[in-house]
């Protein structure tokens, strides 16, 4: 999508989202101590770093993994319906009106989870990361999914899951196209607006993922 259209688009969205943004900030004010806005660092277009916002979803901690799964204690009960509405994810349109981020692209990760000499992360960092792409659409419950795995979730996630989302986000670069990103944009909004709609998860290819890898935990045992 342009740059000319991606631009007022979240300019929009960031003016409709205000009365939103701000009873979500009063809630998180009232509900947990610390800093409205959580700020992280992430990978973006040709490797350079930037600094994605959300609204922060986490109470205080210094210590813990990267990825967070259903029943995850540092997660606040408030944080939890900013979570599964997607409300947390707002400020990013800031992201996009910057320019560190598009409408639509492949989520940005943490540099802790990016090797740069990897050829599939060279190919998919070609482009900027977005707020949706199809593969965080098909994965809209990843966070339930992790929470099924046995041992180290963050190794699972790592090992196995980041390998299948790569793989995804590169047939989308392949086949990419301004209709196709408008549609997984409308798609998006429609999924926020209407969660069941999204009845495309792999669930299959997704449960061989944890039975393997629990089968691998019980085997080194």
């Amino acid at each position: 999508m342009a740059r000319w259209l991606e631009i007022p688009i979240s300019a929009l969205a960031i003016i409709v989202s205000v009365p939103l943004l701000i009873l979500a900030a009063v809630a998180i004010a009232l509900t947990s101590p610390g800093p409205i806005i959580f700020r992280q660092k992430r990978v973006g277009r040709r490797g350079q770093i930037f600094v994605l916002y959300k609204l922060r979803t986490m109470r205080i901690v210094h210590a813990g993994p990267q990825v967070t799964a259903t029943g995850d204690e540092r997660v606040t009960w408030f944080g939890r319906i900013l979570r599964r509405t997607k409300v947390d994810e707002l400020p990013e349109l800031w992201n996009v009106l910057k320019g560190d981020m598009a409408l639509v692209g492949p989520r940005p990760e943490v540099p802790r989870y990016v090797d740069l000499e990897d050829q599939r992360w060279e190919f998919v960092l070609k482009s900027r990361p977005g707020l949706t792409d199809p593969v965080t659409l098909r994965l809209r419950n990843e966070e339930e999914l992790l929470a099924e795995v046995e041992g180290n979730y963050e190794s699972f996630y790592v090992n196995k899951l980041q390998p299948l989302k790569l793989q995804g986000y590169i047939e989308y670069l392949q086949n990419r196209n301004w209709w196709s990103d408008i549609k997984i944009l409308c798609r998006t909004l429609l999924v926020v607006v209407w969660p069941r709609v999204n009845t495309r998860t792999p669930a299959s290819e997704l449960a061989l993922l944890v039975a393997e890898h629990t089968d691998n935990l019980n085997a080194n045992k």
